[in-house]
């Protein structure tokens, strides 16, 4: 690379650093373009992306399909807000209840958005359909959770990081440890109105619990009149090997599991891949009985379920259709398992591999304060491929589901020749 090709980096790195807030910690790569499993940075170098904006872009960078959509779209009508009708969020509310098999639908923008949305919905049905005396509603969460970053919601994390110094927070979390059962049993009562729960925690490093913890959790919420929340934005779109991660071990026809699923939560969010990674789109979806507490000025959005929006999302989930990519996730996600066991044996710096589908994550033998994961990430972006470390000594692996076995053997080859290769800085 000559000096001036890094000088392209350089210069957009500094900009960033000049007038942008510093709220990210990017890994030092500037990227230009993206198509399918690959990402090129200015200089033209390219990697494969094996962090698919954090699972938004289940179906690829720039996938034809969807851009299609969106160019057709985008020159028709791209935004009315809700106080007139569009021709395209009625066809698009149908189309998501039919494909995840549920009555009603509330489109929100980003996943933040529609974790906040689920809450307030819980909480109103909480006063009105199961009688909590009013302000005392409770929504039961787990620790080490990742929901979003608003001040409601990090009112349910344990993470200082989120929390230090943005008081003060909004009242009604209860907080137990993840994939406890018990836990969940003793916090039960007539104010709780909802356990709003991911059914594989992703950013705290693809945590997945026991295969009957939301199993027990969903008959638990039921003895006790309470919504089961799940929140899908990371882990939903086939992402886990099923088309929704708490449809759990469930063999119904394609994995596509609206029908007959192990677990179907009471409120369901969706987000990031519900768009392909092309522009926000989310979406809270739920019953009939659930929903109607609804009402003129409860709730809203001035982009939530614009025209653009609409076409992009239907064209979405037609390649996750179409394309079979739960099938492909679960398929690849065993391999990549299967293949980074061996490495694992090999390895002095991986201590463990575990996920879901593509949902897969490495745990470095190092502190969680140390910087080797992150070292061992330049490394990666080095030899051509690009992930993130989570919660320090954890590397996340997810990359787009449109991924063949012939590239996947290739991202582990790169993964071996980088851990076997890697000399961590004095």
């Amino acid at each position: 690379m000559s000096v001036m090709d890094r000088q392209l980096s350089a210069e957009a790195m500094a900009l960033e650093a000049r007038y942008g807030a510093s709220n990210y910690h990017p890994l030092p790569v500037v990227l230009s373009r993206g198509e399918g499993v690959y990402l090129w940075d200015v200089e033209g170098n390219r990697y494969y992306d094996f962090l698919s904006a954090y699972s938004a872009v289940n179906q690829g960078h720039c996938h034809p399909h969807i851009i299609d959509a969106l160019k057709e779209q985008a020159e028709k009508l791209t935004l009315t807000s809700r106080a007139f009708y569009n021709d395209r969020l009625g066809a698009f509310e149908k189309f998501l209840a039919d494909f995840f098999g549920y009555e009603k639908v509330l489109p929100m923008n980003t996943g933040a958005e529609a974790v906040e949305t689920a809450i307030k919905l819980a909480r109103k049905w909480g006063y009105e359909k199961k009688g909590i005396p009013e302000n005392q509603a409770k929504i039961v969460v787990c620790q080490n959770n990742f929901h979003g970053r608003t001040i409601t919601i990090i009112s349910a994390s344990n993470d200082a990081v989120a929390t230090g110094n943005f008081g003060p927070f909004t009242p009604g979390m209860v907080s137990i440890p993840y994939n406890d059962i018990d836990a969940l049993r003793r916090v039960m009562g007539p104010e709780v109105a909802a356990f709003l729960v991911e059914p594989v925690q992703g950013e705290a490093g693809v945590f997945v619990p026991d295969a009957d913890f939301l199993k027990k959790a969903s008959a638990l919420c039921k003895e006790h009149n309470v919504l089961l929340i799940a929140d899908e934005v990371q882990t939903g779109i086939a992402r886990t090997g099923r088309l929704l991660a708490s449809c759990g071990n469930c063999a119904c026809p394609e994995k596509l599991c609206s029908g007959t699923p192990d677990v179907k939560p009471d409120v369901l969010i969706l987000g990031k891949a519900l768009s392909g990674g092309v522009l926000p789109v989310s979406a809270v979806l739920s019953s009939s009985e659930v929903m109607e507490v609804i009402r003129p000025g409860n709730h809203g959005s001035t982009f939530g379920g614009n025209p653009l929006a609409c076409a992009v999302a239907v064209a979405a989930l037609e390649v996750v259709r179409d394309e079979k990519l739960s099938e492909r996730s679960d398929e690849l996600g065993q391999l990549f398992r299967d293949k980074m066991t061996e490495i694992m044996q090999e390895s002095e710096w991986v201590s463990s591999v575990r996920g879901r589908g593509l949902l897969n994550a490495i745990v470095i033998n190092d502190s969680e304060d140390s910087s080797t994961a992150w070292e061992i990430c330049l490394a990666l972006k080095e030899n051509g491929l690009l992930a993130k470390p989570t919660h320090g000594n954890i590397i996340r692996f997810a990359p787009p589901l449109v991924m063949t076995e012939e590239q996947l053997l290739d991202c582990l080859a790169i993964i071996r020749k980088t851990l076997r290769e890697f000399e961590p800085q004095p």
